[in-house]
């Protein structure tokens, strides 16, 4: 399962193959095909991997919402490590990835301890997977294995694009413009992010 990580990590998630993967261990393909039938046996057994390395060990005697923060804080980056795997963790064979049990027990009971229900907490907890992906994935407009160079250009083009609309109209937007542009976030950006989120949650929380 290492060695799948790290082939999706270098490669895409598109490349991981049985054979691809015994290529890259230097086994054979029917070495592989003793513990994976087909590839989607292999993505599965990915995915529990991936959840393997969330970090579930919450300080117990910090309040609920704290302990959220963390466990979010661990998803997130648990995905940025691994961005070309992190759509595996939005389609979780229950049954095949029983990992993945550990963060969504966590989770569950962090929510239900804050007040809400056990619906409300699987809604709410839907909803943080979702914010966690984007925040680790960024900007899913943005083309895959770009160069910094095109990066850059990218970037410059949508700057000149929104400091070029009417100042009249659009003032905010053209003083935002260079911020704007870039797409892609720092670690204070994605820190905000979880902040607002958890933020969000104990707001609406009954016991916040």
């Amino acid at each position: 399962m290492d060695g799948a990580l790290a082939l999706v990590d270098e490669e895409g998630l598109d490349k991981l193959t049985i054979r691809r993967l015994a290529q890259r261990l230097g086994v054979t393909p029917m070495a592989l095909y003793w513990h994976f039938k087909n590839k989607n046996e292999l993505q599965t057994a990915l995915i529990n991997r991936l959840w393997s390395l969330v970090d579930t060990d919450v300080d117990p005697a910090a309040p609920w919402h704290a302990r959220l923060h963390a466990l979010v804080t661990s998803v997130v980056a648990v995905l940025r490590a691994h961005p070309s795997a992190a759509q595996l963790m939005l389609s979780v064979n229950f049954e095949a990835a029983p990992l993945c049990y550990d963060s969504m027990e966590t989770a569950l009971a962090l929510l239900i301890e804050g007040g809400f229900s056990a619906e409300q907490a699987v809604a709410v907890g839907r909803y943080g997977l979702r914010t966690a992906t984007m925040l680790a994935v960024g900007d899913p407009k943005m083309p895959p294995n770009m160069t910094a160079e095109e990066i850059a250009e990218v970037h410059r083009r949508k700057r000149v694009m929104f400091e070029t609309l009417s100042p009249e109209r659009y003032g905010r937007v053209v003083e935002a413009a260079s911020a704007l542009a870039i797409s892609d976030q720092s670690d204070a950006d994605i820190a905000l992010g979880i902040d607002l989120f958890v933020a969000g949650v104990r707001a609406l929380a009954p016991n916040g």
